[in-house]
């Protein structure tokens, strides 16, 4: 997944589960075996984030119901790598751990992960591939065809706007394309010392691949190797640069997007739904002044495919639990508590279509997203790799004046050869 690290988690919310008996055994709904027959624990879980707390508040059911205790830890997102490395190294790793599919190659390429087949999914219904999102199982799931990991969070990106602001400047819609953005962007920064129009996270190296995607293009050729020297990424680089000329956008790279939303001084933003939740914890009384809408069009517009999935350790002494908690977690119900608890997207479609979701006006726009969808290239290492040069490349163009051409030249140079394959 492609995780802002700066994500702010809503304020938990009750969360309601069924115990079901049968003898001396208790199942769980999807009708697996509990620790009572077998299987007793405990599972360590690593999480992603800050969400450990609320992470622990979903799970009790399961607890309650199987008798199997999950220990939740906490791993930043700046250090799961290490983390990862670690573990693998010493044999010792979680017996179930979250993975961003910006690091699902990576991850599938320790070795360390379990395979996820339909053999070893047989006896958990919860987790066959025809209940999720189409385009989230399958591609976004496996790595040269091997299954390595379930679906858990889908993610998006969107345009979060300002409504108030934008009408106070006279624009009386969202910009459906990335040159009206770019115009209204300036329009907005106009408003005087300090204000801008947009903000572009320097973190991000997602946005100038949906941008690529915008102009009709991809950053993979046909083959699978990354290609950055094409006419739509040059294009790309025109607007996201063209931001920073036009002086529509901060130049601080500790900027915070949340606070920069809520302010005003950056009315438009494009991200993921995490910023919703932000921007109701922060910002309650903003209701009504901000909305969210499509990514804008060049040629095209596609939408960033994100999330995070699930994946068991290989060398787990729990296989059994592992698995079972997976399946708790892929019920519906478990799916909008999570919604509800954290406010992450269900990657179940019965879910995701649930009217206590559908009823909101922000999770349409998601799950319109949602079905254009793509996943960035599955190359090793994005986030440290490809996506870096990427960004650094960018950030030198718009932070230091390095020419555009030798900019690129650079990134070709550092990302020459790496391939999704």
């Amino acid at each position: 997944m492609t995780y802002n690290p700066r994500r702010r988690a809503l304020v938990p919310a009750a969360i309601v589960a069924a115990l079901a008996l049968a003898g001396c055994t208790s199942t769980t709904s999807s009708g697996s075996s509990s620790s009572a027959a077998g299987d007793s624990g405990p599972l360590t879980v690593w999480v992603m984030g800050d969400s450990a707390k609320n992470f622990d508040e979903l799970v009790a059911p399961f607890t309650e119901d199987t008798g199997i205790e999950v220990k939740t830890v906490a791993i930043p997102w700046d250090s799961i790598d290490q983390k990862m490395t670690t573990a693998v190294a010493s044999g010792d790793g979680p017996d179930v751990v979250q993975i961003g599919l910006s690091k699902l190659r990576t991850f599938a390429d320790t070795g360390a992960l379990m395979t996820l087949d339909d053999a070893t999914l047989a006896d958990y219904p919860n987790l066959a591939s025809s209940r999720f999102l189409p385009g989230i199982a399958g591609d976004a799931t496996a790595i040269d065809g091997t299954v390595v990991s379930v679906p858990w969070i889908s993610d998006t990106r969107v345009l979060f706007y300002r409504t108030d602001i934008l009408t106070a400047a006279g624009i009386s819609e969202p910009p459906a394309t990335w040159d009206q953005l770019r115009a209204d962007a300036k329009t907005l920064a106009a408003r005087g010392d300090g204000q801008y129009g947009y903000y572009i996270p320097q973190w991000d190296s997602a946005l100038p691949v949906q941008m690529t995607w915008a102009y009709g293009g991809d950053v993979v050729d046909s083959s699978g190797t990354v290609d950055f020297g094409t006419d739509a990424f040059s294009d790309a680089v025109d607007l996201y640069t063209g931001l920073y000329a036009d002086g529509s956008v901060p130049t601080a790279s500790d900027f915070d997007q949340t606070q920069g939303f809520v302010s005003g001084t950056t009315p438009m933003v494009v991200s993921g739904p995490y910023l919703a939740a932000a921007i109701k914890e922060a910002a309650p009384e903003l209701d009504g002044s901000w909305a969210v809408a499509q990514l804008p069009e060049a040629t095209t517009s596609t939408a960033l495919l994100a999330g995070s999935n699930l994946g068991v350790w290989g060398k787990t002494e729990h296989k059994d639990a592992a698995l079972q908690l997976l399946d708790f977690l892929a019920q519906k119900d478990t799916q909008l508590s999570w919604y509800s608890i954290n406010g992450d997207l269900p990657t179940v479609t019965e879910a995701l279509s649930d009217e206590s979701l559908t009823s909101d006006p922000l999770v349409k726009v998601y799950a319109d997203s949602l079905a254009s969808a793509k996943i960035l290239p599955l190359v090793p290492n994005w986030d440290g790799d490809t996506g870096k040069a990427l960004l650094d490349a960018l950030n030198s163009i718009v932070l230091q004046g390095t020419d555009k051409d030798a900019a690129i030249a650079t990134l070709e140079s550092a990302t020459k050869g790496q391939s999704v394959n």
